[in-house]
């Protein structure tokens, strides 16, 4: 392998955990300085949390959505490019046509925008006694895969209740992304049962790195987030993991050592297909 192949074979991906307030003005600001100390760690492609401009929840949504392109995602391209950095600009509530959506935008280090991913699976649950949410309330579904490619790896997008769906993350797997990013909201029923045994399970049955942002926790806040983002490796091994404050976390990514794994336990050359297959239904990645 060449010198500039094992270069490129590694890059550094900077997980923000983000202390998200009810004052929209601060959140961007925040964004901005911990992009910038991301960078500053030698992060290339930098992952924020879901919903980062606005606290979660149905009450909040109307009030804080914006168009895309929009305040939000104009600080969002200013600070990609400012960092030279692919940003994952976790999620923003995005009012499009009457209706409303939780939206994940992506910026190269140009500050171009090269991906918009609409939340696909909605989080309506109800757990009796201790939770329950209804997106569905304010929130309408998305009806795209995401994807998007970096000068390291394809890169397969969703959001937060996402993760639960594994078909999601196979036909990601099987059109070639080597890291799926989920920002998202894990609360304090769910995080602590679901958040890490998820990723592991992503990344161990396909292979790949899969990254979470979630906000950091606010105890006074009417939704609270489990926090603790986490990066998983091909092995599913926790390979790097914040605590429920408000923390930058870096992760290795690395390329070869994914293939490595693939070569020595080789699922997808070993998949019955002709007794079972996962397809998506349509194409695109906007």
């Amino acid at each position: 392998m060449s010198s500039l192949a094992k270069v490129m074979s590694k890059f550094r991906l900077a997980v923000v955990q983000l202390q998200v307030s009810s004052v929209k003005a601060d959140n961007l600001s925040r964004v901005r300085r911990l992009v910038k100390e991301a960078a500053g760690g030698g992060g290339q492609v930098v992952l924020l949390p879901e919903c980062f401009n606005s606290p979660y929840g149905t009450s909040f949504f109307p009030s804080y959505a914006e168009k895309i392109p929009g305040e939000s995602t104009q600080v969002l391209s200013e600070a990609a490019k400012e960092n030279k950095v692919y940003l994952v600009g976790g999620s923003i509530p995005e009012e499009d046509g009457g209706k409303l959506y939780n939206s994940c935008t992506v910026f190269g280090p140009d500050g171009e925008m090269i991906l918009k991913h609409r939340k696909i699976h909605l989080f309506d649950i109800d757990v009796p006694g201790k939770i329950r949410f209804q997106e569905s309330e304010t929130l309408s579904p998305g009806d795209s895969l995401s994807m998007f490619e970096t000068p390291f790896c394809k890169v397969g997008v969703g959001i937060c209740y996402d993760i639960r769906f594994a078909e999601l993350a196979q036909i990601y797997s099987r059109k070639g992304c080597q890291l799926l990013v989920y920002p998202g909201a894990f609360n304090m029923t769910t995080g602590p049962a679901h958040w890490e045994l998820l990723q592991r399970g992503r990344a161990l049955d396909n292979q790949v790195y899969v990254a979470t942002a979630s906000p950091a926790r606010d105890e006074s806040a009417s939704y609270v987030a489990w926090g603790h983002s986490t990066v998983v490796n091909p092995w599913g091994e926790v390979v790097s993991k914040a605590g429920p404050e408000e923390a930058i976390i870096y992760a290795d990514i690395d390329l070869q050592y994914l293939s490595d794994i693939r070569q020595q336990i080789p699922i997808t050359a070993q998949r019955r297909d002709d007794l079972y297959a996962v397809t998506s239904t349509q194409e695109g990645s906007g």
